[in-house]
């Protein structure tokens, strides 16, 4: 099929370049003609395990290519997919303006039938006002408005696009239907069919659940260290009952990113815009916020005042495997350990490049690697859930150290393994060591 995405970021650019690589002619189009050059020119704008090769692949068999018109896209595409950023505004509602936008570009240009697909993350009765933007500034040439929320984990989003665990389609339209189950039918997936409304809602609905496991899990580690227990074997014990699992209960300084705090945000939004408070997910958000501050707090003790302290920070992606700092919650760590006097390194394998364009980089020294990182530190935070963290020779970690301190966000490393190299090692609900 031929298929037009635009929006080439993180979603539309991997969705792109997966559907290529199942067969499918695709055509992402973007209004950022210095994105647009760079792709051309071979380069990859973002950092995701495999994405690269796919795009190299499908570029050089000739199914992806890239342009910076949308009438272009549009003429190409039978299935125009609509993969722009939603972001959020002060109140946490989402801002549809770029949605709004290319409703209004489509309408513009759509000569034929074609099937407009929500691909960006949006609320609840979205589908329904692209429709209706269309059909005022277009209305002799039909036209489908069509749900499909991503499900995309950043580190994971190739994987999780060539085989995904379910595929949501939410349409009226038996025309539109088939079109998409077309478009799915290599992945091989089960496809769930319902209407637009509830297919919007899925997406909210399931990022809010995953956070919700993540501050319990967090308010659980609270309880932990104030009975003495280890969270890490709570959890253990939670997750072995398969009606729980044990993904995302993780304790740790919080979760980040741009698609938890932004969803959950919006899921408040729209539920007290329709007049039903989600009142327990704006405890999830006061959980997330407390984890930071009661990890600072731990800091503060054991160095008594953070002021003109060298403190190391191993990790600035809001998560491993990814290069996205956006919301990242060791970013807000930094910032804090700043303001605060302290002289702060840091390291990040991927995330380095992106924290160096923020405004107050100047104000951080930039390691080259996690060793160089540590050097005469007074202190050392796990701040990044990095495997190769884990993987460092700590007793030469402990050599170039002023003090042999650890404060692991992410409850990364072994308690046991800390405490006999002599480290003063406190993690997240497992006590100090």
């Amino acid at each position: 099929m031929n298929l037009t995405i635009i929006g080439s970021g993180y979603v539309g650019l991997t969705t792109g370049a997966c559907f290529a690589n199942v067969g499918h002619h695709v055509m992402c189009v973007d209004n950022n003609p210095d994105k647009i050059a760079k792709l051309l020119n071979g380069e990859i704008p973002i950092y995701e395990p495999g994405l690269e090769e796919v795009v190299k692949n499908t570029v050089g068999a000739g199914r992806l290519r890239f342009t910076t018109s949308t009438e272009e896209g549009v003429d190409f595409g039978d299935v125009i997919f609509i993969a722009v950023p939603t972001p959020p505004q002060p109140d946490g509602s989402v801002d549809l303006r770029f949605i709004e936008k290319v409703a209004r570009e489509i309408s513009e240009v759509i000569k034929s039938y074609k099937v407009i697909v929500d691909k960006s993350t949006v609320p609840v009765k979205t589908g329904e006002k692209v429709a209706d933007t269309i059909k005022r500034y277009q209305p002799e040439v039909a036209f489908d408005v069509v749900s499909n929320p991503e499900f995309l984990r950043e580190g994971c989003a190739v994987d999780d696009l060539m085989h995904p665990d379910r595929i949501v389609i939410g349409t009226n339209s038996d025309r539109a239907l088939a079109l998409m189950q077309k478009v799915y039918e290599p992945f091989l997936a089960p496809i769930l069919v319902t209407d637009i409304n509830s297919a919007e809602l899925i997406k909210h609905a399931a990022n809010s659940f995953l956070a919700l496991k993540i501050s319990y899990i967090n308010a659980v580690s609270q309880i932990c260290e104030a009975s003495g227990a280890d969270v890490e074997k709570v959890a253990e014990g939670i997750g072995a009952d398969k009606r729980i699992g044990r993904h995302f209960l993780n304790a740790g300084i919080g979760y980040g990113g741009s698609c938890f705090p932004k969803d959950i945000a919006a899921f408040i939004a729209i539920s007290d815009q329709l007049g039903c408070p989600f009142t327990l997910l704006k405890e999830v958000q006061a959980i997330n916020v407390n984890m930071m501050q009661r990890f600072l707090k731990t800091i503060r003790e054991a160095l008594w005042v953070l002021d003109d302290k060298k403190i190391a920070v191993w990790g600035l992606a809001f998560k491993n495997n990814t290069d996205d700092i956006r919301s990242s919650v060791a970013i807000e760590l930094v910032q804090a350990l700043l303001k605060e006097g302290a002289k702060v390194t840091v390291y990040d394998p991927k995330g380095m490049e992106n924290a160096k364009q923020l405004s107050w980089a100047g104000q951080i020294t930039f390691a080259e690697s996690p060793m160089g990182c540590v050097d005469g530190a007074e202190a050392l935070i796990v701040a990044t859930e990095w495997p190769e963290f884990a993987s460092q020779d700590f007793v030469e970690v402990k050599r170039r150290m002023l003090a042999p301190l650890i404060f692991d966000g992410r409850n990364l490393l072994d308690t046991t393994t800390m405490k006999d190299l002599g480290f003063r090692y406190t993690g997240i609900g497992r006590g100090v060591a």
